[in-house]
């Protein structure tokens, strides 16, 4: 049995925040809404001093975005729920564009309306699968709020890092060396504690390989919480974690990858004229390398996987034939992990089917 792996399950921060809910960790407290009306009411149920409202993409560097419909930024602070609705209203149906997005932005579709706390001191906590320690290592560090990698670089003994024996789970002193690592004090030294074992419990039930949390921070109420959270997921537990891989957001998604993904097929689209049709992603990286490199463009990255039938070798032919930028099409298949004559035929198939008009070579080796 071949099995394909899935990849890139992406959630919206407010699923997310809501798995992270559901397992005792403590966050915001939020509401969706896809209106200007359902964010006003939002606001209103809040009963929070001050609102916070974030449009829900995927990208980042939301904050600093901008609207076709004029409005700039994407995440707002106010105290008045009138202002809610008057925001969300230049939000809900109109595009943002960030360094992250394509060049006409992604259509806002829900906007998430949650209370404003103040964070008094903010932290770094991450738990991940790391294949030196052979399991589930936590790190963390008293520099939260900022790029983790700079800390790492210019002041690493505030980088703490503690493994997890996978049999044996968590053990009541390391979370509570994890917290006073960092710098939590007096009560809030046990809430952290306590928030870094659910976090861990998360990580485990969810089938996650990375848990981040930036900031992990405390409130001047003497609060601790999970103020913004990046999960990753094994993507091979998809069987068992039905209902997360459900939430799955491929609207945003090019709708060319979306097709490719019914057929197991990678896709991603690029800006050149010359199609790539290859099996493996590092073979496909070569080849969009190779192109490049002898002044061509690719047109795309198309990895075959090595399950790859007949059928799919159509498939892909069709997809990559529909886009009009394609002037050439490239195979390069290294034979082991597919058998050539599958390719082969496949191609054949195509070929006399959908009447290919663009140029075609090809190499099967092996």
């Amino acid at each position: 049995v071949q099995l394909t792996p899935r990849r890139w399950l992406n959630l919206q921060e407010y699923q997310s925040k809501k798995i992270m809910a559901d397992h005792g960790v403590a966050v915001q407290r939020f509401f969706v809404a896809d209106s200007a009306n359902d964010a006003l009411e939002a606001a209103q149920r809040l009963k929070a001093k001050e609102i916070v409202l974030k449009a829900q993409i995927l990208a980042g560097g939301r904050g600093k975005g901008i609207f076709n419909s004029g409005l700039k930024g994407g995440v707002h602070l106010t105290k008045d729920p009138k202002t809610v609705e008057q925001l969300a209203k230049q939000m809900i149906g109109y595009n943002l564009s960030t360094k992250q997005t394509p060049k006409n932005g992604v259509t806002v579709k829900k906007v998430m309306v949650a209370e404003a706390l103040d964070i008094s001191r903010e932290t770094y906590f991450a738990i991940l699968m790391d294949r030196a320690c052979n399991g589930p290592v936590m790190v963390g560090s008293p520099q939260g709020g900022v790029d983790i990698e700079e800390v790492a670089v210019t002041s690493p003994e505030l980088i703490f890092k503690e493994e997890i024996d996978i049999f044996e789970g968590i053990k009541d002193h390391q979370a509570l060396q994890m917290a006073k690592n960092l710098g939590f004090r007096g009560p809030l030294q046990q809430q952290a504690a306590d928030q870094i074992k659910k976090l861990y419990n998360l990580f485990l039930k969810i089938d996650a390989t990375q848990v981040e949390v930036n900031p992990f921070g405390e409130t001047p109420e003497g609060q601790v919480v999970c103020f913004d959270a990046k999960i990753n997921f094994d993507d091979n537990a998809e069987f068992r974690q039905k209902e997360i891989f459900a939430m799955d957001d491929k609207s945003e998604n090019e709708p060319i990858e979306n097709e490719a993904a019914k057929y197991d097929l990678k896709y991603i689209g690029l800006d050149g004229n010359i199609a790539c049709f290859v099996n493996g992603a590092g073979l496909a990286m070569a080849t969009c390398d190779i192109i490049s490199l002898n002044g061509g463009k690719p047109a795309n990255f198309l990895d075959l996987g090595g399950g790859v039938k007949e059928a799919q070798v159509y498939q892909a032919f069709k997809l990559l034939t529909a886009d009009p930028k394609v002037e050439a099409i490239l195979v390069n298949i290294f034979g082991g992990i597919v058998n050539c004559a599958i390719i082969a035929n496949g191609i054949t198939k195509a070929c006399q089917e959908l009447e290919l008009k663009v140029p075609l070579v090809v190499r099967l080796e092996g």
